[in-house]
């Protein structure tokens, strides 16, 4: 799997002993800044079609997670706990002179974006967290959750973008409709790509009984703005841990809750459904 001569060209910061890339849309800082992180073993290009719609608009920035897309770590050994995800994130916005940015986070980076806010609230302005949700731990769930990534990770064989129309198996997979075949080899791609050691790791750290626990607190804690966007049909983050989650946030209410609901929708909303999701962020930021 070579990078395209595209990919060799975008810029690269150093965090945390990795090289990591990103891409940001403009250097115009005047403008609001989004900061979208991805979720696992998934990478920056899936907000392309998001950025697309919102750059016109705002500074967008998208970089891969150490470990995951082209953020392949070094050999310093690596603390993939939630809070050094966090730390990594805000470092960048440091070495970047992001003093006021609002973070989009999905999935495992939509808990990450969490954490960052309450790490750093004078320059995370908001979150918006996309198919994101928790709070709940369900014991047997989460050790047949945890079993099964760690199956997979071990099972993964790098012939496996060779195999003929595996792509089309990827883009069925935790979405309402089948994605293009682009976006299945794109997320052949990165599940191949995404280093051993950080795919579990942050699996691990993110389900312990303790950090799922506290998730809530973090969020109750939270002054800045939070809202929640969820995938009407995600099998793999259902409404209900969506609004549980978002129900201990003080814009939380019965009658107006910081959470939109996404139709025709599953766990990958911002390639599901960018239109509606970009026309929602920018409905929260105004």
């Amino acid at each position: 799997m070579g990078f395209t001569g595209d990919e060799l060209k975008m810029p690269t910061i150093e965090i945390s002993g990795t090289t990591h890339r990103y891409e940001l849309s403009s250097a115009d800082l005047s403008k609001p800044t989004l900061v979208f992180i991805h979720g696992w073993l998934l990478s920056r290009h899936y907000w392309q079609p998001l950025i697309e719609r919102l750059s016109p608009h705002y500074c967008c920035l998208s970089y891969d997670l150490r470990g995951f897309g082209e953020s392949q770590p070094g050999t310093i050994p690596a603390n993939h706990s939630l809070a050094a995800y966090a730390g990594d994130l805000i470092i960048l916005l440091e070495q970047l002179n992001i003093d006021s940015a609002w973070l989009v986070g999905h999935s495992l980076g939509g808990t990450i974006a969490l954490w960052a806010a309450h790490e750093c609230g004078e320059r995370v302005k908001g979150v918006i967290c996309l198919n994101s949700g928790g709070g709940i731990y369900l014991k047997e769930e989460f050790e047949r959750f945890r079993n099964a990534g760690e199956q997979i990770l071990k099972q993964r064989p790098g012939w496996l973008p060779n195999v003929p129309l595996i792509d089309l198996v990827f883009a069925r997979m935790m979405v309402k409709q089948p994605l293009s075949r682009e976006w299945g080899r794109q997320r052949v791609l990165d599940f191949v790509r995404a280093d051993h050691d950080a795919a579990l790791g942050s699996l691990l750290e993110s389900t312990t009984k303790s950090e799922v626990h506290l998730l809530p607190q973090i969020v109750n804690r939270l002054q800045q703005p939070v809202y929640f966007i969820a995938g009407k049909d995600d099998t793999v983050m259902e409404l209900k841990y969506v609004k549980h989650l978002a129900s201990f946030h003080h814009l939380f209410n019965s009658c107006n809750p910081n959470v939109v609901e996404i139709e025709n929708c599953g766990h990958l909303a911002m390639i599901e459904q960018p239109a509606m999701v970009a026309q929602t962020i920018h409905r929260f930021l105004s």
